[in-house]
This record gives structure tokens, sequence and C-alpha cells, in this order.
């Protein structure tokens, strides 16, 4: 029944993603950012969804086994920070993105930038987009896979497979168009299947205040509301790093492409709704079932964040449910694998070449080049690669977000000093990272800080009357 279920909704997400191919232009722009005119609704269910990989929020799962209580800084922090600067960017994004020839994420801050001949900043844009969201691709389909392997006892290379040929599939008919309606599919069953585990991890413990007692008693400070290891001062560090965890949203190149399909008729406060309401609750879930889990797998040596929830479906759950809890977890997967591979796409065909091509032929071409290099890389298991998947968030939020603030904020930058901005914000997240420094401060702090500050001095360098960005 778990493997019935299962296909089930894979079947679901292939049908969804094939039936936009009856609803798209066959168009490249309709291919790469369709066609500008998505519903709010579903923009803001598809960002969230590619937003929340595999990799976020059992991660958040993990982070509250071993923190407790006080993970949920995490999720206000990043939930404000992403707030933050979405409020500030998103309307501008929408606008700059109406202009016929932006395609891609290099092409939106060439023409916000009114530099169409800085090919220099946009090919290492792309070449930074297709780089790290190319491994983050292979090891979001890696991660899919160790819930098969422990549900199904499918071999690592079934579950790859399995889920590149359904990408592949849908993404080839229906691009972007395809990739969007598919994640809103995915986030209805990420949410059910969260809710699901939240129900039956009540149901085996009892009551609520039989919970409240025994994660009190898990140790003295589990349930405290900050860190027992910070003081005032390192906790608010703490949370502030959070925040700007959560503005590093704003510097994925996946994510910010469905910011640009928004119609230009709607308004970013409709899709922001959606948004904020699933990823709130979404959020809520994760630290629920995070706690939850301390309780039912209670020895720390051998859990695996990973593993915890199809293990937990397995143990609490009818096979039908279990099934539904195993496709959430390939859903979150799915869901940002087709959003990096499209995004990829669109960079290795407008923003490598001098002169972007319109070919949809070459475009799907791109897709297909670039999910073979994915999967290659998920089936060769190298761990150096998969191990800088790791560092991949902060190190677009680094690059790209303190370019794209300073653009919001209607500041004046050139083609040189915007490609400083990049590199120094990688190179403050990647020494931090390295050498460890407060290491309770979430490192894209530092990239932000860094990189805003670099555009902020070459600004000064530049007359009053160039380049003036008016957002």
């Amino acid at each position: 029944m778990i493997l019935y279920t299962f296909l089930f909704f894979l079947s679901l997400f292939f049908f969804i993603g094939v039936a936009s191919y009856f609803f798209s232009r066959k168009t490249t722009e309709d291919y790469l950012v369709a066609g500008k005119s998505v519903h709010p609704a579903l923009v803001g269910l598809s960002a969230v969804a590619t937003n929340n990989s595999g990799f976020m929020f059992i991660g958040m799962i993990g982070a509250t086994y071993f923190m407790g209580l006080s993970s949920i800084w995490l999720m206000v922090g990043w939930i404000f920070g992403d707030w933050l600067v979405q409020r500030q960017a998103v309307k501008a994004i929408q606008t700059q993105a109406q202009n016929d020839e932006v395609h891609s994420f290099g092409g939106l801050i060439l023409h916000w930038m009114k530099a169409p001949s800085a090919h220099r900043l946009r090919q290492l844009i792309g070449l930074l987009t297709i780089l790290f969201l190319t491994i983050y691709a292979a090891a979001q389909l890696k991660a899919g896979t160790k819930a098969t392997e422990a549900l199904l006892d499918w071999p690592r290379e079934t579950g790859i497979l399995l889920a590149a040929v359904i990408i592949f599939v849908y993404s080839l008919v229906g691009g972007l168009r395809a990739s969007i309606w598919t994640d809103v599919a995915q986030s209805i069953v990420m949410l059910a299947g969260m809710l699901l585990m939240v129900y039956f991890g009540v149901a085996s413990l009892g009551s609520f205040g039989d919970i409240n007692h025994l994660l009190h008693e898990v140790s003295s400070d589990y349930m405290f509301w900050f860190p027992s290891d910070l003081n005032p001062f390192s906790a608010l560090l703490f949370i502030i790093g959070w925040v700007f965890g959560g503005m590093g949203v704003i510097g994925q190149p996946h994510v910010v492409i469905r910011f640009m399909t928004l119609h230009p008729d709607r308004t970013p406060r409709e899709m922001q709704f959606y948004y904020y309401g699933w990823f709130t609750v979404f959020y809520g879930l994760t630290i629920i079932v995070g706690l939850l889990s301390r309780l039912l797998i209670p020895s720390t040596d051998n859990f695996d964040a990973e593993m915890a929830l199809p293990l937990l479906a397995n143990q609490l759950m009818p096979d039908m449910f279990a099934g539904l809890m195993l496709a959430a977890l390939f859903a979150a997967t799915m869901s940002t694998v087709d959003s990096l591979i499209l995004s990829c796409s669109a960079s290795l065909t407008r923003d490598l070449r001098n002169t972007p091509t319109n070919s949809l032929m070459l475009t799907k071409l791109a897709t297909f080049t670039i999910l073979v290099v994915a999967v290659s890389i998920a089936l060769s298991n190298n761990q150096t690669v998969f191990s800088l998947v790791l560092d991949a968030w902060g190190l677009l939020g680094s690059a790209f977000g303190p370019l794209i603030i300073w653009l919001a904020l209607k500041q004046r930058i050139n083609q040189a000093w915007a490609i400083l901005t990049i590199l120094v914000g990688m190179l403050s997240f990647t020494l931090i990272s390295y050498f460890g420094w407060l290491s309770f401060v979430y490192t894209i702090t530092f990239g932000f800080l860094f990189g805003l500050g670099t555009a902020f001095l070459g600004s000064r360098f530049i007359p009053v009357a160039a380049n003036k960005n008016p957002g």
C-alpha cells in the first residue's frame, strides 16, 4: 500500500506538469518565465515550495530535535528576514521583469542597472547560478532517495532516475509553467504530510499535557525560549543571523524567477498572503515534529534527521498515510530540483552568451543537458561535491542578495562595483565559515554586510548623473 500511494502521488505530479503543455504558448518566454502572467496564489505557493527544499525543512526538524524550543527563533528570524526583503524588492522585481528581454536572473539585474552591455557581470551571474544550482539539484535528487531506500527498499539509483525522468518530461513540455503547477500540488502534499505526522505523533504519546511534561524532562533547558549557553547579547546576534538567513531568499535565482512571473495586474501582497500563510504553518509544524521526534526517538546518538520522518511514518501511520508522507518528502526535493534545472537553463542560454538565444529548441536542450549533469553528480555520490550544497544557500544569498537589495533601494552601481559586490559577499561568507568566527551567528550575515558595504563604497565613486536606477 505504501508503494501504491507513493506512485499515485508521483503520477499526479507528472500529469499536472504535462497538462500545463496545453496552456503554454510554445515560446521561449513562456518556457522560461511562464509568460509573466501567473496568478498570485500559484506564484506564492510555488515560490515557498521551491524555497523549502528537503534540506530546509529536514534541517529544521533536526535543529529542533537537538536545540528544543529555542529553535523557534530560526523560524521567526528566517520568516521576518524573508518578509523584510520581499517588502522592499518584490514589487521592483515584478516591474523590471516586464521588459520583453528579461527571461533570466542575470537579465533581470542588467535591465535593473540600465546596463545591457555589462556582459562580464551577466556571465559571472550565469556561471555562479549554473555551478551552485546544478550541484544543489544533484544533492536534492540524492536526498530524495534516502526515504525510498528505507521504506521501499529501492536502490538509490532507482529513486534518482525516477525523479529525473518525471521532472525532465514535464519540464520539457511545460517549462516553468509546469514547474509552478507541480510546485503547488507538491506544496499541498508537503503540508498534508506534516499535518498527518503531527496528528499521529501526538496520538501515540497521549495528551498535550503528557507531551509537555515529557519534553520538560528531556533536559533542564530543552524547553527554554533561548539557547541556555548564550548571554543576552549573543542570543540577539543569534536571532539577527537568522534574519539575514531569511533575507538570503532574494539572492536565490530559482526563487526570484518565480516573483518575475507574477501577472502585471496583480500585486505582490496578494502573492505574499499565500506565501507567508503556507510558510508560517509549515515551519510551525516542522518545529512540532522536531519536538515529537525527540520523544519518539530518544537516542540522540543514532538520530538522523533525514531518516526520522520516513521511519516515524512507517512506525506510526497506516500504510496509505505512510505512502503520502513518503510522497511529501519526495515532493520537497522535486519542487526544488525542477526550479533549479530551469533556472540553470535560463542562465546557460541567456546569461553566458553575449547574444542570448531565443530558440525554444536550444533552451530545451539546455534543460536536458543540465539535468543529465545533475543526475551524473547525484549518481557519483561524490561527498566533496555534496558538502558544497550545505553552503549553497548562504553563498548565493551573500553573492546576489546585497546587489538586489542595493538596486531595490534605488541606488547607483556600475558593472565593476557590481562584480566586486558579488565577489566580496561570497569571499566574506567563505572565509568566516572556514575560520568559524562567531559560529553562533549564521555566516550569511557577514556576506550581506560586507557586500552592502562594497556596494555603498562603489556608489561614492559613481557620478551622480550616471547609472541612476529608478527601480
